[in-house]
């Protein structure tokens, strides 16, 4: 804004409109006031008004177009002279800001890339980083993802209803050419039986791609990958595919505005009230019967969740000994143990916590003992209006996006399973400028608390040695731990992106 003292100061509108300077005194020329003798008239004279008559006639033309321009390029000194033949333009600042687009990127196309994603919205949303970053390597024009609409979630939403498609497309277009759809002479192709589907073989390092998959891109032109979770390596890329990686992640999949809006609209609340923790506590009924993780259920529920991952032919391990995956760390924390080592590790039992999560399996009589432990406990549905929700309700990806938000907007995030959405949501709190994330270690944790239970340790020797265990737990700056031949035990590409990272100055740790 222009202070006060600096605006120039305009005649009133009549005034400049009509002022000696602007107006064309051409009464002079008038035939009532010329002479018949014009051998009288002095043609010096006659010049002069001419040239003045041009001169005035001239400046007012330049004057409107300096105007019109000042119109067209935004603010301008002009900004507070009176309109004398127009209407004013509407202030420049209530106008939307004019968004610059890379240049496009020119190349071959050797083929179009047909991807259909599966798994929840942050594996889909890993792959999606992965699919654009192939795409650009192999030369090809990616048709939008397709997203999972078959699994346990049952969500109809089309890639448009969760990100924002148009930016999507026009963000990356100095990297891949991004389509809606197959242009309709590819489709028929595809409707004829002329393209190739395949699942890509997970963790795949870039050599895969150019030796196996673009072969058969350049033969059939249209490749269908049906598989894409995890099927990029997290290690051993050239720099510039993890940074696109960290570019489609951090800027190109952006929510919608709805979502957006639904989630500042959230975090406004809670701000509102005080700092607040985020909580993805993982104690949902489709991670149990997947995981086969039974620890502190009935045998009622216990037969309920086997007869769920039976039914789902994708989840592969059907005969599962919830014991043994709970002492190796592999199962999420109950309600009970996640109220334990909240409370060993300090946090304030008035603290706003947010559950960043769908049902909790149980409902209320699982969530007593943490709900008695801390009273302030929160939901999207508890903070809200169900009129404000009722778009989302049946759409579990879209109601994920609004926890995500809220969970990168937290002072603390805590997730009780290293799940997708744990790493994506790590990672990306990294990138924001390492906001603190409690990485909590399960396989520690379990026998601490079964020490603690059991009578071994008592409650100052367990809550130190919670302390201890998670000191260097918090989402600082490491390095990622690489395990050769063994992706699936080593850290996740997406939950320490360190390609994409502005490393602080303390040395890097690895562990």
């Amino acid at each position: 804004m222009i202070p006060k003292s600096m605006v120039l100061r305009w005649p009133k509108e009549k005034d400049y409109c009509e002022s000696e300077g602007i107006k064309m005194e051409l009464k002079v020329l008038a035939t009532d006031r010329i002479e018949k003798h014009e051998s009288l008239i002095i043609r010096p004279r006659i010049k002069v008004w001419m040239a003045r008559a041009i001169t005035i006639v001239v400046l007012w033309t330049s004057l409107v177009h300096l105007v019109a321009l000042g119109e067209l390029l935004g603010p301008s000194l002009l900004k507070g002279m009176p309109y004398c033949f127009s209407t004013p333009a509407v202030e420049n600042d209530l106008a939307p800001a004019k968004v610059v687009l890379p240049p496009k990127r020119t190349y071959r196309n050797n083929g179009y890339l047909l991807v259909s994603c599966n798994g929840g919205l942050n594996q889909m949303r890993a792959a999606i980083c992965d699919m654009v970053a192939i795409a650009r390597h192999l030369n090809v024009t990616l048709i939008v993802p397709e997203l999972d609409k078959a699994s346990f979630w049952a969500d109809s939403s089309d890639f448009k209803d969760i990100f924002d498609l148009d930016h999507f497309i026009t963000s990356l277009r100095d990297e891949v050419r991004i389509l809606k759809h197959l242009p309709p002479r590819v489709k028929i192709r595809v409707e004829q039986g002329l393209s190739y589907s395949m699942p890509p073989i997970s963790w795949s390092n870039i050599s895969y791609y150019e030796n196996q998959v673009l072969p058969l891109l350049l033969k059939h032109k249209i490749i269908h990958l049906n598989r894409t979770d995890a099927r990029l390596a997290n290690n051993g890329l050239p720099a510039e595919i993890q940074k696109l990686r960290c570019r489609v992640n951090f800027n190109a999949l952006r929510f919608t505005s709805q979502i957006e809006e639904l989630g500042r609209r959230i975090v406004k609340v809670l701000r509102e009230k005080g700092p607040f923790v985020a909580l993805h506590l993982r104690y949902e009924m489709d991670m149990l019967a997947f995981s086969g993780c039974a620890h502190g259920c009935d045998s009622k529920e216990e037969e309920e969740l086997t007869r769920m991952r039976y039914a789902y032919p994708g989840w592969k391990e059907k005969v599962i000994n919830s014991e043994l995956k709970r002492k190796d760390g592999l199962c999420p924390l109950t309600p009970e143990e996640t109220s334990l080592v909240l409370t060993a590790l300090g946090i304030d039992h008035n603290v706003q916590i947010y559950i960043a999560a769908g049902e909790i399996y149980g409902g209320e009589k699982r969530m007593e003992s943490l709900l008695g432990d801390f009273p302030n406990l929160v939901r999207k549905e508890t903070l809200l209006e169900p009129s404000e929700l009722m778009y989302f309700r049946n759409h579990s990806s879209q109601m994920a996006a609004v926890d995500y938000l809220v969970s990168l907007e937290s002072d603390i995030f805590i997730p009780t399973y290293d799940g997708n959405m744990a790493k994506v949501v790590e990672g990306h709190r990294r990138f924001l400028g390492f906001k603190k994330t409690v990485l909590l270690d399960r396989r520690l944790l379990v026998d601490l608390i079964d020490q603690y239970y059991n009578g071994f340790l008592s409650w100052d020797d367990f809550s130190t040695a919670v302390k201890e265990v998670h000191a260097n737990r918090m989402g600082s700056p490491k390095r990622r731990l690489i395990i050769p031949d063994k992706p699936k035990e080593e850290d996740y590409f997406y939950a320490n992106p360190q390609e994409c990272l502005q490393l602080l100055d303390e040395p890097l740790k690895s562990t």
